[in-house]
């Protein structure tokens, strides 16, 4: 049974919609026609899984009672994270991906220290920045410390940074000549792949928990280019008073009555200060929020206000709205 090395899926030549397609097979060729797009030809293909199956997979890795690396996206951290920590061994280690996207004058400390906030119990919690490579030795080492058998499994939401991380760990720590298919799209990873790092263990990357409520997956790709950042963000506060909006592009609108709201959103979105109200066809959400709270748009960033407030944000319908005691 052949499996795509890039995203894990089994290898079939009769069903070109099917997941794991392969136009024919070919000695030492092991991937299948989508991967293949993305790797060469930057095409993407959504594919649509149900979270059922990757919880499956879940219960029967804690049954190992293997170490479990559970990676975190600073920047779009999940208020249901707890539905995955409840499938997770004890023996975890908590990685923080992204860490480059945050503003370098919080420190890494307060940010570990978030982990309580999730109500994470973790033997150890790391930041983690794979496009710069900080963190990366000082997962290695831990991994050496705590792996208890020779599979060490990669779990986590879908675009949390998994199959990034596996790679540069490839790239830096094997002599492995072969990379995982990452994208911007969820379930690129559509089933367990195994990766020899050393003579010591293999990493295994899982398909992504799928994120109920993120805007990602109601965009188009090129507004997902836009959302998703590429460096750090650069927060923007500005003074809103009533009948007063702020606008981020055509996916938001936020509605003050006399508020300081400073943004946390890529640097690559329009925002616009309207002194009249903005018309909107975007669903609204009523928001109660306190000092020490965000509010967070899933997947599009998040929001800390100056003062308690019920604030009216506007948004694409099914996306997640809520708030969470502060970040930074």
């Amino acid at each position: 049974m052949n499996k795509c090395e890039g995203c894990g899926a089994i290898l079939q030549s009769t069903n070109p919609i099917k997941e794991g397609y392969i136009k024919e097979f070919v000695k030492n060729q092991y991937l299948c026609e989508r991967c293949f797009r993305i790797q060469h030809y930057n095409e993407y293909k959504r594919v649509t899984k149900e979270n059922s199956e990757f919880f499956q997979n879940l219960e029967q890795i804690k049954q190992t009672k293997a170490l479990t690396i559970l990676v975190v996206d600073l920047f779009h951290m999940n208020q249901n994270i707890q539905e995955i920590v409840k499938h997770c061994s004890k023996n975890l280690i908590l990685v923080f991906t992204k860490r480059d996207l945050l503003p370098l004058s919080v420190s890494d400390e307060k940010l570990k220290s978030y982990s309580s906030v999730l109500g994470i119990s973790a033997k150890e919690t790391v930041l983690i920045s794979a496009v710069k490579n900080k963190g990366l030795d000082e997962l290695y080492q831990l991994i050496q410390t705590h792996k208890t058998s020779e599979h060490v499994y990669v779990i986590g939401y879908t675009n949390a940074g998994k199959s990034t991380l596996i790679n540069h760990m490839i790239q830096h720590y094997s002599d492995f000549k072969r990379t995982i298919t990452t994208s911007m799209l969820s379930s690129t990873t559509l089933g367990m792949i195994e990766i020899p790092l050393s003579s010591d263990f293999t990493l295994v990357d899982t398909p992504g928990i799928l994120e109920e409520g993120n805007i990602c997956e109601f965009v188009t790709l090129a507004d997902l280019k836009r959302i998703l950042p590429k460096k750090e963000i650069k927060p923007i506060t500005y003074q809103v008073k009533q009948k007063q909006s702020i606008v981020i592009d055509h996916l938001a609108r936020i509605d003050s009555e006399n508020n300081n709201l400073t943004l946390y959103f890529s640097n690559q979105l329009k925002i616009e200060h309207f002194f009249r109200k903005k018309e909107t066809n975007l669903k609204p959400y009523l928001i109660h929020v306190k000092e020490n709270e965000d509010i967070v748009i899933l997947g599009l960033g998040f929001i800390q206000v100056s003062k308690e407030e019920t604030l009216t944000i506007y948004t694409l319908p099914n996306v997640s709205v809520y708030t969470r005691k502060r970040l930074i």
